[in-house]
């Protein structure tokens, strides 16, 4: 089991940028793919990024690509989201959340992949 505790929301303008961060605790964390969702007010929570167990694959919803960067550090379990050129429309809770992974190059992309959640963090963006 794995717990996860994000950091790092606030409120940001328009084309700012903004870092969040994902800490695990629990089984070894490089043994987890990892990923980003979000969810906005009356919305359902959607993909964001995606990243592998060793970091060499990473995958974005297309309309974060180019803008977000999604990484991680192994040695220090935790996982990061770069957001960049940030847009009122990114305005959500990021939800940080890991997946058992056999293989070390998969990313995995659905919401019923992942079971472990963290609690969210806010990201309010202004126009």
């Amino acid at each position: 089991q794995v717990q996860l505790v994000e950091s790092g929301g606030g409120l940001v303008q328009a084309g700012g940028s903004l870092r969040v961060s994902c800490a695990a605790s629990g089984r070894t964390f490089s043994s987890y793919a990892m990923g980003w969702f979000r969810q906005a007010p009356g919305k359902e929570r959607e993909f964001v990024a995606a990243i592998s167990r060793s970091g060499g694959s990473t995958y974005y919803e297309d309309s974060v690509k180019g803008r977000f960067t999604i990484s991680r550090d192994n040695a220090k379990n935790t996982v990061y989201l770069q957001m960049n050129s940030l847009k009122p429309e990114d305005t959500a809770v990021y939800y940080c959340t890991a997946a058992t992974s056999v293989l070390q190059t998969t990313v995995k992309l659905m919401l019923r992949e992942y079971r472990y959640w963290g609690q969210g963090t806010q990201v309010t963006v202004s126009s």
